[in-house]
């Protein structure tokens, strides 16, 4: 049976781009703000492009950062991508102006600090070698990046109970967080519906996790 995907409709991020790479692979998808269907899908994929500050008024405003927590607290699967990463950690700058994100990891997304802004094309990363995201996936496969923004520095501490995250990174000027996999949350800095076979191959290893 196919598993059942609801992509986030909080007002930003490439909604149908999401959908048709998910159907793709083989998900039954729903674009939707409705806030019982969001907690009630198999797995939730909040997408996200622009500013920080737009993305976290928009996701209020249906409830989403509560349908994130509420999914996470049950173990429900949840994958964020680009802004929809971005919107997870605690706080984001831009312009000289903080917002308050989610806070589902310690961190601060910033500008990043390279010759050429904004990053925009294929990257590779660096992904551990547990990694499910990455499964199958080559060390020099590209990925498609487009964000002037990004976090610097993993904060998150160990905790001895717990299993770390697995953080993958990329460089661009500066090397930033290019994914997170920990537990029931994943996300991707770069564009895996924008990414061709590879961002295929990695939606498709997370609906295998659902």
């Amino acid at each position: 049976m196919a598993k059942r995907v609801v992509v986030l409709d909080y007002g930003s991020g490439n909604l149908r781009s999401a959908q048709r790479a998910l159907e793709r692979v083989g998900a039954e998808v729903e674009v939707t703000s409705d806030f019982r269907t969001a907690l009630d899908a198999d797995g939730l994929l909040v997408p996200g492009v622009g500013a920080f500050a737009a993305c976290m008024e928009g996701l209020r405003a249906v409830r989403g950062e509560r349908v994130i927590g509420r999914r996470l607290s049950g173990g429900r699967p949840v994958l964020g991508i680009c802004v929809g990463m971005q919107i997870l950690f605690a706080r984001g700058v831009e312009h000289g102006v903080e917002t308050e994100g989610c806070d589902e990891w310690p961190g601060t997304v910033e500008p990043l600090q390279a010759p050429i802004v904004p990053h925009m094309g294929w990257n590779t990363v660096k992904a551990p070698e547990q990694s499910a995201l990455f499964a199958g996936l080559d060390a020099d496969t590209r990925y498609y990046f487009v964000h002037s923004y990004a976090v610097r520095s993993w904060e998150l501490q160990p905790i001895e109970q717990l299993r770390p995250p697995l953080v993958t990174w990329a460089e661009h000027g500066e090397p930033f967080v290019a994914a997170v996999e920990n537990g029931p949350l994943s996300a991707t800095q770069f564009h895996p519906e924008k990414s061709g076979d590879a961002g295929a191959t990695l939606l498709k290893n997370w609906i295998s996790t659902l």
